[in-house]
């Protein structure tokens, strides 16, 4: 997928998400670009510094998908947080270096399970194999004295015996068989008791250090051999992935691949003059810098450099101008783009043109329960122009009000599925009126949506 055309990339994105060429565009090229600079000589390809974007625009309009669906084109770690959990170091609150380990957690978790998948079957008949051999182990000690004749009379009945398992064991027929198996048992890694409290930098080899600590002790217990499957199958697979191998593709995934988008950045625009709160809004921009810029930030899977990771900044700007960041932040973020606001036809085309469509989801989920739902168009079009019309009149949240409408509008379909089986349920523009019409009559409409 590296090698997609910028046009390419604008056709996969317009499967999933409606209008914003001039985004598409930006994020299509800079994504090229990653391309291209694997091609450069070593000496240049480390100059070539990617183009940051700013995506400036309303709620809902695609920003975060935008992102998120390149990364998901590419098979790039991606990681969306918002600026406005970071404060300025001395503070109460995240430490910025911390987007960059959960980014690198993130690629670890990606190169594993790809490793996972790839050794699937190879670790299916390892796991086979060992559950055979506790149904039916293999006595090495000979009789004294034994005939050859007679030893292969013994080696040719547990052959027998071992195919016959096989078969039982292919066809589930010992699912729920009891067997006696040897697992392991891990101690929780202190680093986990202090995730999500802003202390994620101790983990820094510290996970190594305490297994050394506390080394794993096995114990045996009886469990189906259905349960035994899934312990074996995961203790198999351990032994054969290369952590260190995964370690090294990870972090260079991160370092050449990664995506950070970094949402809400316009609320970390201090104003100036402003004494309080705002204080440590340019704090936090000058802590962000250094890791836009290109550094080197310690991970407990070794050091991670963020020259060429790519960032993409979002924000409404309803109240801040992408000028009122620190000039050094601005200088480092040369792409901006502004999305437009949803329009009625948008609407219309989100409900129903992309792939991931709210009503090909709703329509899916009901047909699993036997029940054709059917919108008609002008049930669509009364959906667009209600979404319009509420987010005018209430604060704008872009493509999000239609799920809540559509929610509304199917509630009592979804609730009375199972009894509607085998039923073709046509939805009308009347329908969807009579659905609403509490929100359509009431002025104060923020009451019903939200």
């Amino acid at each position: 997928m590296d090698e997609l055309t910028p046009d390419e990339i604008v056709k996969e994105l317009d499967k999933y998400i409606i209008g914003q060429n001039e985004a598409k565009r930006s994020v299509a090229i800079a994504l090229r670009n990653r391309y291209r600079r694997q091609r450069l000589l070593e000496e240049l390809r480390d100059e070539v510094a990617p183009k940051n974007i700013i995506m400036i625009g309303p709620t809902g309009v695609g920003k975060t998908e935008i992102a998120r669906r390149l990364a998901r084109m590419v098979n790039a770690p991606f990681l969306k947080v918002e600026a406005t959990k970071f404060t300025e170091v001395g503070y109460v609150g995240r430490d910025v270096e911390s987007m960059v380990r959960e980014l690198t957690n993130i690629a670890v978790n990606m190169v594993k399970s790809e490793k996972i998948e790839a050794l699937q079957e190879k670790v299916k008949d390892l796991t086979q194999e060992k559950i055979l051999d506790i149904l039916l182990p293999h006595n090495k000690k000979k009789r004294k004295n034994e005939y050859e004749t007679e030893e292969t009379t013994d080696e040719e009945r547990f052959i027998h015996t071992r195919e016959k398992l096989r078969q039982q064991l292919s066809e589930g027929k010992l699912e729920d068989r009891q067997v006696e198996i040897e697992t392991k048992e891990s101690f929780t890694p202190v680093v986990e008791i202090f995730a999500g409290t802003g202390m994620e930098g101790l983990d820094v080899n510290f996970t190594d250090a305490l297994s050394s600590l506390f080394p794993s002790r096995t114990k045996r217990r009886k469990t189906p051999i259905k349960e035994a499957r899934k312990i074996l199958l995961h203790e198999e697979t351990q032994k054969l992935i290369d952590m260190d191998e995964v370690i090294r593709e990870a972090i260079s995934r991160t370092e050449n691949g990664g995506i950070i988008f970094l949402d809400e950045i316009d609320k970390i625009v201090g104003r100036e003059g402003t004494k309080g709160p705002d204080v440590s809004r340019e704090g936090v921009q000058r802590d962000i810098l250094p890791i836009v810029e290109g550094s080197t930030v310690m991970t407990r899977y070794g050091p991670v450099r963020t020259d060429h990771i790519l960032f993409i900044a979002a924000g409404t700007f309803h109240s801040a101008k992408p000028s009122d960041l620190i000039p050094e932040l601005q200088g480092r973020f040369p792409i901006r783009v502004e999305l437009s606001p949803l329009s009625e036809d948008d609407f219309k085309e989100i409900l129903t043109k992309p792939k991931n469509a709210l009503i090909k989801q709703y329509t899916a989920l009901l047909a699993t329960e036997d029940v054709e739902l059917v919108f008609e168009d002008e049930a669509i079009e009364e959906i667009a122009k209600l979404a319009r019309e509420i987010n005018e009149k209430t604060e704008n949240i872009g493509a999000r009000r239609l799920y809540t409408l559509v929610e509304k509008v199917v509630e009592d379909i979804s609730f009375e599925a199972n009894k509607r089986q085998g039923e073709r349920i046509e939805i009308s523009s009347e329908y969807v009126r009579e659905k609403l019409k509490e929100i359509i009559k009431d002025r104060d409409l923020s009451r019903y949506i939200l």
